[in-house]
């Protein structure tokens, strides 16, 4: 992303983002992990899909550098 010089600061230009394409998947979790994940983001401006999807990202990262290692 370019970047423009305001008072000495690089500052982002605004770019209107766009909806990811997604997929329906159906997946069955264990009971006592769904109300784990509940219990997490009670309180939080987070759906369960979006803490699955993050926790799925952050593992896939992992194993990628495991793989770099």
């Amino acid at each position: 992303m370019k970047a423009f010089q305001d008072r000495g600061e690089y500052v982002a230009k605004f770019k209107i983002p766009k909806n990811p394409t997604t997929t329906n998947k159906t997946i069955r979790f264990p009971d006592d992990v769904i109300q784990q994940v509940e219990n997490a983001i009670v309180g939080m401006d987070c759906t369960f899909s979006a803490f699955v999807i993050e926790a799925v990202r952050t593992a896939l990262k992992d194993l990628e550098e495991q793989k770099e290692e």
